[in-house]
């Protein structure tokens, strides 16, 4: 389908800047954007969506690095010792707090791994082998 979109002078200049920066076409990243902008449905609130939506306009290897990030090793053993406090004799408060900041970053980290695997996805590359997208540490 065919679709004719009325854009400010800026806001085309900003997509055509990125689209030379990404060395492609400017229908490639509009189609991209609007594709990762639906494909969220109603998965992230906000800024959050935007930021997600905004990865569109990253490279090929930006993307791949995104498809990696990971949770510190630190943060990581932290929640999972919360989790297990949590289990044997609960929280108290402050914990309480400290886990669900771990959990919203673990959330968020998913999101953009995800994001990033369809942006690569659709950018041709083959995504189906789990072990490349491994943390770099």
């Amino acid at each position: 389908m065919n679709l004719t979109l009325n854009l400010s002078d800026s806001l085309y200049e900003q997509i055509e800047r990125a689209a030379e920066k990404a060395r492609r076409p400017v229908n490639d990243i509009l189609r991209e954007a609007v594709t990762a902008i639906a494909s969220l449905g109603d998965v992230a609130p906000g800024r959050k969506r935007d930021a997600l939506a905004q990865m569109a306009y990253l490279n090929d290897a930006a993307l791949w690095q995104a498809a990696r990030a990971a949770m510190t090793a630190d943060q990581r053993a932290r929640l999972e010792e919360l989790h297990d406090q949590k289990r044997e004799h609960g929280l108290g408060v402050e914990e309480a707090a400290e886990e669900e900041a771990l959990l919203a970053l673990y959330r968020e980290t998913l999101l953009v791994r995800a994001q990033a695997a369809v942006l690569l996805k659709q950018r041709g590359y083959e995504v189906s082998d789990p072990t490349q997208f491994e943390p770099l540490e």
